[in-house]
């Protein structure tokens, strides 16, 4: 590979690396946390609850994350245009970090649901036995083990985020996949640009999948 073009693109992959980190990163932490509540109202006994986090998971579980990203990015600040009387422009990063947010929030209530559901009954009723409250049992004796069983599933939601994160290039994101666009559009070195992108993703995720597997043999100890 020429390396004119390794050290033209390498430059705008790392720039790109950034942002893709940026929205993966905070997405997941936001998407844990709207995952986290959607998850316990599914497994909650109040129905209102289970019928709003259910209508959720099934829109984003329904439908393509590309659909979402351009819902996002083009209709959201359209209809707050129309209902501000004024011209609304949401910032692509942010709508990126949105469309993660809410993404990997569906996929993490499921998580969430079944690490809770498999903590031991009999742990829990021991609790309520020995008087502690609800809020106690489900921060000292639900949540720890539950967070224990949910940490491999989150990490690997979390590499599939940062693979998602190259869908957001239909809006314009300047992350990796779109930092490699721009370089093509103006030099059209299409065949060695995307084979660096290929390569660069192939070693990001393949370092977050070793990091992942340590995590999960630390557990096991």
């Amino acid at each position: 590979m020429d390396a004119a073009v390794v050290s033209a693109v390498l430059p705008m992959l790392v720039k790109g690396f950034y942002i893709t980190m940026e929205i993966a990163i905070i997405g997941i932490l936001l998407g844990f946390v709207l995952g986290a509540a959607s998850g316990y109202a599914l497994q909650s006994g109040n129905r209102a609850a289970q019928a709003v986090a259910g209508v959720y998971v099934w829109i984003i579980r329904g439908t393509p994350i590309v659909v979402q990203a351009l819902y996002v990015y083009f209709v959201v600040p359209a209809m707050i245009s129309l209902a501000q009387g004024e011209q609304y422009v949401l910032d692509s990063t942010i709508a990126g970090i949105i469309v993660i947010t809410v993404n990997a929030g569906a996929f993490i209530s499921a998580i969430v649901k079944g690490a809770l559901e498999s903590v031991d009954v009999g742990q829990i009723e021991a609790g309520y036995a020995l008087g502690l409250t609800k809020r106690e049992v489900l921060f000292h004796i639900i949540i720890p083990p539950a967070f224990k069983v949910m940490l491999p599933a989150l990490f690997n939601q979390f590499i599939i985020s940062v693979k998602d994160t190259a869908i957001l290039s239909i809006i314009s994101v300047n992350e990796i996949t779109r930092q490699t666009q721009n370089y093509v559009a103006r030099t059209y070195n299409t065949i060695p640009a995307y084979t660096m992108c290929a390569v660069f993703y192939l070693v990001l995720l393949s370092a977050l999948m070793v990091l992942q597997h340590v995590v999960e043999n630390r557990l096991k100890k």
